[in-house]
């Protein structure tokens, strides 16, 4: 990236290409911006970047584009079998995600999380354990702001900690983190990946680059991550929360324990980790092992499990009002993490379910209901698929509704004192909404304005 000055393409004019663009330019490069969105519908986008002089192509991809860059940066979504990019590899031209980017950029160490469920939880909490620690650490990646745009902030001793999808992963080259973790793998963004075995090796590249100084840290419940055990060519340690471990971190007589180079270490009961359900157990035993391997002290990162609280959309208790709960799940976007969320409810559930099909298979979602769901709510493009899955497993207590608003309000019309309200849709929310946040707040804004009494929902202590 050092050198003469570069023509660059940076293709997606959103959260994560703008920031791309500011810090290419700031390097002297020259720089085309492109987008498949219309002009018009990007002003809210490129406003920090309209007085800089780049180029802006927008309303498609130009295959003719691929001969004016040098290397392309890519923003996650777009798909890698367009024109434009099979034409700029033909070229050589590399082809490059915005992790990739910032990675050759910085001189700090990274620690970096995927998997198809838990990782923003893992990620948020290992970054509270490293801050606790007086270790300055950059929460990015999938959450948050774009790593790109805390490079010039990161000193050597800091230490970034990524969230980072198989879309992000699907682009890199060179990308090393010191630890790598994988926390499992089960079937999602088929429809983007193609199969199982592509979605699988978009996550592998996590450790691609890793050395035997490096770090690789896998699930060994999950079946597909316990596979991967001989792929790395970095230490592999393992986390469980059902099996006693020669190495790794795990659960004996319910404390969290953490063994490693033959010293064994009690971290914390599990009744005293604050967020709740076996998902969590699972979470705080990643993010404690990567932890451990930093060189955190245990007090600390037993503190951190102690007052965690969670993070936003994910099992969020938003409020009580007349007696029942409402909880936002909306990051549940696939049908294993929302499976977790149903796990983790101990009253009878009204469930919000449905959303954008990312071409995934409901069954076990629908017999996880396991008699906790009292009635189904399905909004968005899979209410159809998700509804017939559920009349085939003998689920009949099913209402489709136009929008998330009428769920709610359906929702609160069908319960009763001693129920929970659950928005947990089992799937993105690219059909309704922007992001899964924006339904979240969406979904919490509406529960707030249930019969215009902004005062109905009393916090629970």
């Amino acid at each position: 990236m050092k050198g003469k000055k570069k023509k660059i393409l940076v293709m997606g004019a959103s959260i994560t290409g703008i920031p791309v663009v500011e810090k290419l330019y700031q390097r002297g490069n020259d720089i085309i911006l492109n987008d498949v969105k219309k002009i018009e519908d990007l002003k809210k986008y490129i406003e920090s970047v309209k007085d800089l002089n780049i180029n802006i192509v927008a309303g498609g991809h130009p295959i003719s584009l691929a001969k004016e860059c040098d290397y392309i940066v890519i923003s996650p979504g777009i798909p890698l079998d367009i024109p434009l990019i099979k034409e700029a590899k033909s070229l050589g031209k590399e082809v490059i995600s915005e992790i990739e980017l910032a990675y050759r950029l910085i001189d700090a160490e990274i620690a970096a999380i995927t998997g198809t469920n838990g990782k923003t939880t893992t990620t948020t909490l290992l970054g509270e354990m490293l801050n606790n620690n007086k270790i300055k650490a950059f929460v990015a990646g999938n959450i948050g702001s774009p790593m790109i745009m805390k490079i010039d902030e990161a000193k050597p001793d800091d230490i970034f900690v990524l969230e980072v999808s198989s879309f992000q992963l699907e682009s890199t080259v060179c990308f090393k983190p010191n630890i790598s973790t994988i926390l499992n793998i089960t079937p999602d963004h088929l429809n983007w990946h193609k199969s199982m075995e592509n979605y699988i090796n978009s996550k592998c590249k996590i450790f691609t680059n890793q050395t035997s100084e490096d770090f690789t840290i896998l699930n060994k419940d999950d079946p597909v991550t316990a596979k991967l055990k001989n792929k790395p060519k970095s230490k592999v340690l393992f986390f469980s929360r059902k099996e006693l471990l020669e190495e790794g971190a795990f659960i004996e007589d319910g404390y969290l324990k953490v063994k490693l180079d033959g010293k064994l270490t009690n971290i914390i009961h599990k009744k005293d980790i604050f967020i709740p359900g076996n998902h969590n157990i699972e979470n705080s035993l990643a993010a404690s092992l990567m932890a451990y391997c930093l060189g955190i002290e245990p007090s600390i990162i037993k503190k951190t499990l102690m007052e965690f609280r969670g993070v936003e959309h994910r099992i969020e208790y938003v409020c009580t009002i007349n007696g029942v709960d409402y909880y936002n799940d909306s990051k549940g976007t696939n049908p294993e993490s929302s499976t977790k969320a149903l796990e983790s409810m101990k009253k009878p559930i009204i469930l919000i379910a449905g959303g954008y099909d990312k071409g995934s298979d409901y069954e076990k979602f629908i017999n996880a209901f396991d008699g906790k769901v009292k009635t189904l709510i399905l909004i968005g493009e899979t209410s159809e698929k998700i509804e017939c899955e559920a009349k085939k497993q003998g689920f009949l207590k099913i209402n489709r509704v136009k929008d998330l608003e009428e769920a709610v309000y359906k929702a609160k019309e069908m319960s009763e004192p001693g129920e929970t309200v659950l928005l947990s849709p089992a799937c993105a929310s690219w059909d309704m909404f922007k992001n899964f946040e924006e339904r979240g707040t969406a979904f919490k804004s509406i529960v707030h304005g249930i019969r215009g009494d902004k005062n109905a929902c009393k916090k629970k202590h």
